[in-house]
């Protein structure tokens, strides 16, 4: 059983969090800390001039409502948002709050995800707590 669990989450019509979240619930301990953290890409340089700050603090908003939904489906459940990039902030994330698992979906890899190495296969190579994979 694990006291503090980190479910990163994308909304993307690939990916449901009800898997994760299933295994979340199946291997917290009594009291367990759930953190359901979704990572806002930082926008490049040339693309941010075009986006207004409203614009990004909305979204951030409409984001953090949705996971407060998501958060409240587990016991010990709290959402966050951050920025930065995907795997490189889950694995900070997960070393900064003394996270001791990670339950992260995958989906099956395309072509690219051969060359580059998607967000879950980085955070199983280089995570130093234990990871499991929901596809």
């Amino acid at each position: 059983m694990y006291s503090k669990i980190l479910v990163p989450v994308v909304f993307d019509p690939d990916h449901t969090p009800d898997a994760a979240l299933e295994v979340a619930r199946a291997i917290a301990a009594d009291g367990a800390r759930v953190t359901i953290l979704h990572v806002i890409e930082e926008l490049p340089s040339y693309a941010a001039r075009y986006v207004s700050g409203e614009f990004i603090e909305k979204s951030r908003e409409d984001v953090m409502t949705r996971l407060d939904q998501i958060a409240a489906m587990v016991p010990g459940g709290e959402a966050m948002v951050v920025t930065g990039h995907s795997a490189r902030t889950i694995l900070e994330w997960a070393d900064t709050h003394g996270n001791d698992c990670i339950i992260v979906s995958s989906h099956k890899p395309g072509v690219q995800d051969y060359f580059l190495g998607g967000t879950a296969a980085r955070v199983v190579r280089y995570a130093q707590c234990a990871v499991h994979v929901v596809r």
